[in-house]
């Protein structure tokens, strides 16, 4: 539907696009947010740099992959070691708190308003900051949620027990044979909890969070609403750019921002009833008044 529409990128001044959006968030009656992996990665969950070589220089040594991410694609020789490396990685992303508060920072600007929040990212900073998890829907997976590799049933199983045993027990870059994850019901390995494939497990409390977000949207279709996206990247812009784009343009009444640092764009149709900012999250929150940039 918009593939092939004019875009228009964040421009003007930043100072003014702040006050636009505080503005609308004043004004509107509920507030739709959407959030990418650039809200974390402003949170400071990065996955390269000074964080990996904190947490894995003794991988990067051994393996020779540079970052996080390629190492989620190593192809190591035996289970003990794909679950040394994998709870390390669910632990530091997942269990910890992120080390910037840009999660806080959110909740303080829309705890007192009609919220909901749609979400690509799996590391459960929503609700470690404190959000209503009632008003939370993770689409793709959460990093503290095993499933079984099968999968032979629509289920997940809470991993922070033995992602902990993992850490505490790992030795030269291993994890003891008895701690490997399998299905309580057919024996087969416990996978994360996170959509790749197919074989991705929507349990019961995905349907719910889905029906709640699904009537979220149905009873407030009309009202002021505030789309707020951020931090989201252009890979599965069918989850949430698109759809905050066309609800925009069918609600006379809804505003919609963007808030990310390299892709703050629309399409030129909402122009005048959208707000790009091409600023890191983490000071648009802190300064949303627009102070800095005066």
């Amino acid at each position: 539907m918009f593939s092939g529409m004019l875009m228009t990128k964040s421009t003007g001044n930043t100072s003014d696009n702040i006050g636009r959006l505080q503005e609308a968030l004043d004004t509107a009656d509920a507030v739709v947010i959407g959030a990418g992996a650039g809200l974390s990665t402003s949170a400071g969950f990065t996955y390269s740099g000074d964080r990996f070589q904190q947490y894995f220089s003794d991988f990067a040594e051994k393996y020779g992959f540079s970052n996080m991410y390629s190492g989620g694609f190593y192809p190591f020789p035996a289970p003990e070691e794909f679950w040394a490396y994998w709870s390390r990685y669910i632990f530091i992303n997942r269990y910890m708190d992120a080390p910037k508060p840009v999660y806080s920072d959110l909740l303080a600007l829309v705890r007192d308003k009609d919220y909901f929040i749609i979400t690509i990212n799996v590391d459960h900073c929503f609700q470690k900051a404190g959000f209503d998890k009632k008003r939370l829907f993770y689409t793709q997976g959460d990093y503290g949620l095993f499933q079984c590799s099968q999968p032979c049933r629509q289920e997940t199983f809470d991993n922070e027990k033995i992602i902990r045993e993992m850490m505490e027990q790992q030795k030269e870059l291993r994890i003891p044979s008895e701690l490997l994850p399998v299905c309580p019901h057919c024996g087969k390995p416990l996978i994360m909890n996170l959509r790749s494939d197919d074989k991705f497990v929507e349990d019961e409390g995905w349907h719910l969070a889905a029906k709640r977000y699904e009537d979220f949207l149905r009873t407030r279709k009309n009202g002021r609403i505030l789309f707020l996206e951020l931090g989201v990247g252009y890979n599965t812009p069918v989850i949430i750019q698109y759809p905050f784009w066309r609800m925009t343009a069918q609600n006379p009444n809804a505003f919609y921002a963007c808030i990310n640092f390299d892709e703050a764009f629309c399409p030129e149709e909402l122009e005048k009833k959208s707000v790009c900012i091409g600023k890191d999250i983490a000071e648009v929150l802190r300064d949303k008044e627009g102070d800095q940039y005066a």
